[in-house]
């Protein structure tokens, strides 16, 4: 007997138009990107057009869109966007600032102190030996551990590579030798608690990096040290906005690709960040 069982959805599916909460000038900035790369790279044809192709990539990156979702309503293969987005997002990484020239840039503006902060980018949970590391167990989950840099008002400046949610946030900043460069430039940085003991320089030495005072079981904070606690938390306030305009971008809500791939994303929504808070 043959069966005639259709899809409740239709054999071509459904199509929705949705909103994508981002500006037009980012929009065509990326456009105008994607052009010259294709111009670069002599790509005579690409199934869409650059602005199309741009709509699609941020539609992945802001909203979390599935690829498979925006290949079908476009009439295009899902493998087509992911590559798409791969592209992009290595177009976007190479354009985002090294740590030492975004130093160098906030001492020719005459700034003197930098916010430093870390925050833990969750990835989905995968068995196996080799992915224990991205536990951590200060958060209790899977995740990737991500260093910032931002100015005084909380505008980006630096994002460290991904590493292991194992890591701590010192081992991090040591990796990167961040107080070395922030010596060299001339500048100072404020960080919260999980940053004591960062700057193990002499007591001679202005030191690099700012933090507050931890109290001991046996030895509580005097009225003085709260109060400094107090100030540098008003103070450092700021950084917190830049991460949570990096967050904005859900899909870095749970990582779903290889954590390798993580760093390259996150530098390249340090860019694109950048545009949409600037303009």
């Amino acid at each position: 007997m043959k069966k005639n069982n259709h899809p409740v959805e239709g054999p071509d599916g459904l199509v929705y138009t949705a909103r994508l909460p981002l500006s037009s000038a980012t929009l065509n900035w990326l456009a105008d990107l994607i052009r010259g790369h294709c111009k670069k790279i002599r790509s005579r044809w690409r199934a869409l057009p650059a602005g199309k192709i741009a709509a699609i990539v941020l539609a992945v990156l802001r909203c979390d869109q599935r690829p498979g979702d925006l290949a079908g309503g476009n009439g295009i293969h899902r493998t087509t966007v992911t590559r798409w987005v791969r592209e992009v997002v290595g177009l976007l990484a190479a354009r985002a600032p090294r740590l030492d020239r975004a130093l160098k840039k906030i001492t020719r503006t005459g700034g003197g102190v930098v916010l430093l902060d870390g925050s833990l980018i969750r990835t989905r949970r995968r068995t196996g030996k080799e992915n224990r590391k991205n536990y951590s167990g200060k958060s209790k989950c899977h995740g990737l551990l991500v260093i910032a840099l931002t100015d005084d008002r909380g505008r980006l400046l630096w994002v460290s590579a991904a590493r292991p949610g194992r890591t701590s946030e010192i081992t991090a900043c040591r990796h990167d030798r961040l107080t070395v460069r922030l010596r060299a430039a001339g500048l100072g940085a404020i960080a919260d608690l999980g940053f004591v003991g960062l700057d193990d320089s002499s007591s001679d030495a202005d030191p690099a990096v700012i933090t507050g005072y931890k109290a001991a079981r046996n030895r509580p904070l005097t009225r003085g040290q709260k109060l400094s606690n107090k100030a540098l938390a008003a103070v450092r306030a700021p950084v917190e906005h830049g991460f949570a305009h990096l967050k904005n971008w859900r899909v870095l809500g749970k990582v779903r690709t290889d954590p390798k791939w993580a760093t390259a994303l996150v530098r390249a929504l340090l860019v694109l960040t950048n545009r949409e808070v600037s303009r």
